[in-house]
């Protein structure tokens, strides 16, 4: 890492391996390469990424993430600095590795072929970040020095997605199905990711292409949404790619991130919001609660929801990890009072439950549960809307989206309609709902162009039942936390300012 005082495209890597000491064994490839990996973001990166969206809340306002989710920022913020040094970290590492291990002598050219792959798909990766955040940004494939450094410009972004689009096709072609070492990239991965990124560029043919490449390597849904992300899910086929933790040896404190207040006072980071919460269907009718023939019952909220509102997020009556019941209503006196002034209290009267294990609640600093980046029901809902706004839909489409939807624990109903239009609906629903807390919203967001329809206003709550009033719904809403969004600018974020102070050659996103 760098200094606040330096950029970082200017520094020179402290971590570059001197090739005269290093690079001398296949084992030190391997070693650099699993270096690489390191790089990659823990689970604060992707969940907070959600909470810049709408459907999640950073419950502390004094933090600088805070300021993001309300789209106040500027190029000063020190997130937007932090996101561009990290991902340019990946590039960075991902690159040295790709100059230097040709030089490892006699090694396996199969071996010499996979870890480059390796490195050209986490370089992607990093890069298809970097264009949702920034649009156009440097492409750097190469060490530079200082003075390079200082000139370069930024290639626009249909560049960027055509590089990570024949870069991923070409890892590919050298990376195996599976990996005997948890945790590497595969070619499902690297098809993944360009399925990923062409839906985000707009080049639908050929994110249903990869996606549907990917489709035919043998991968398959988790019977169970809930188990997904416990321990008991971590060798399912759906998990295309993860960040590995383990307890005692590289944990993580998931568990205190989102744990409830009652359970551990001063610990909660993220929230869930209303639009969320209100974006799971009747299990019953397969309804929205706001049509009137859904059968939902405003007093009665929770009941015949689509299961996976049950398995992502905590509710008023859910039993939580120490065998209480969670009570946010005010005056319940349990430490979860909505109406609490304390700090990481949840404001909405709710908590997430993805991610956190009733195995954790003993020793929360110390999880080991891994954190997904990818996963099979993300490459068929990517192959479905490709589809859909292709207008190419048949039986496959609906396969893909009802697959989702048929899992045993979740057991919604079938999608029978070829409506292109209520098509769409249907699976930005379901990208909402089913890839919740896994860092895709705020993307969907700005790449669907609805930021001024879901961003703007006030963070709100639960509607409950006002013990001081009974029979009076009463919505929990946090009025002094005003959102904001100008689609002239929000659409992304500016480049960091230290940047544009080093680099004249560098241009500033419209509006900062």
């Amino acid at each position: 890492m760098v200094s606040c005082d330096d950029d970082f495209l200017n520094t020179v890597p402290k971590d570059r391996l001197a090739s005269e000491l290093f690079w001398q064994t296949e084992q030190d490839a391997l070693y650099a390469s699993t270096g690489m990996y390191s790089r990659l973001g823990d689970q604060w990166r992707y969940s907070a990424f959600d909470a810049y969206s709408d459907i999640s809340h950073f419950i502390l306002q004094w933090r600088a993430e805070s300021g993001i989710e309300k789209h106040t920022f500027t190029s000063s913020s020190n997130v937007v600095a932090d996101e561009w040094e990290y991902y340019y970290g990946i590039v960075q590492v991902t690159s040295s590795f790709l100059e230097n291990v040709d030089n490892v002598p006699d090694m396996d050219v199969n071996l010499n072929a996979r870890l480059k792959a390796e490195a050209k798909t986490l370089r992607a990766f990093a890069y298809i970040n970097l264009a949702m955040l920034y649009g156009d940004v440097p492409l750097v494939q190469t060490s530079m020095t200082i003075e390079e450094a200082r000139t370069i410009s930024r290639t626009a972004v249909s560049g960027i997605w055509d590089f990570v689009s024949t870069e991923l096709t070409a890892a590919a072609a050298d990376l195996p199905v599976t990996q005997e070492e948890s945790g590497r990239v595969t070619e499902g991965v690297a098809l993944g990711l360009k399925a990923r990124a062409m839906l985000y560029a707009g080049r639908y043919s050929e994110a249903k292409e990869a996606a549907g490449l990917v489709m035919q390597l043998g991968y398959s849904l988790h019977s169970s949404y809930a188990e997904l992300f416990d321990y008991a899910g971590e060798g399912s086929s759906e998990i295309m790619f993860a960040r590995q933790y383990a307890r005692d040896i590289e944990s993580t404190e998931i568990f205190w991130y989102y744990t409830a207040n009652s359970l551990y006072t001063q610990e909660c980071q993220v929230i869930p919001t209303k639009p969320l919460v209100d974006a799971y269907l009747m299990q019953s009718t397969g309804l929205p609660i706001d049509d009137g023939a859904s059968g939902f019952d405003p007093f009665d909220p929770y009941t015949d929801r689509d299961p996976r509102l049950s398995h992502t997020i905590y509710v008023n009556g859910d039993v939580l990890a120490n065998g209480e019941t969670l009570n946010s209503l005010p005056g319940s006196g349990t430490g979860d009072d909505i109406t609490s002034s304390a700090e990481n209290v949840t404001q909405t009267g709710w908590y997430f439950k993805k991610y956190v294990n009733n195995s954790d609640y003993a020793t929360p600093w110390n999880c080991g549960v891994n954190l997904i980046y990818m996963r099979y029901a993300e490459i068929l809902l990517t192959y479905a809307e490709a589809s859909i706004e292709l207008n190419e839909i048949d039986q496959t489409v609906l396969d893909a989206i009802n697959g989702i939807r048929g899992r045993a624990d979740v057991n919604m109903p079938a999608v029978t309609t070829t409506a292109q239009g209520e098509l769409r609906e249907i699976v930005r629903r379901e990208r909402m709902v089913e890839l919740a807390l896994e860092g895709h919203r705020l993307f969907d967001i700005r790449r669907w162009q609805i930021g001024d329809q879901v961003i703007p206003g006030t963070v709100k709550g639960m509607t409950y039942d006002d013990p001081a009033n009974p029979g009076t719904l009463v919505m929990a809403e946090l009025t002094g936390y005003v959102k904001e969004f100008d689609p002239a600018k929000h659409y992304l974020w500016p480049i960091p300012n230290n940047e544009m102070e080093l680099n004249d050659n560098l241009t500033q996103n419209p509006g900062y």
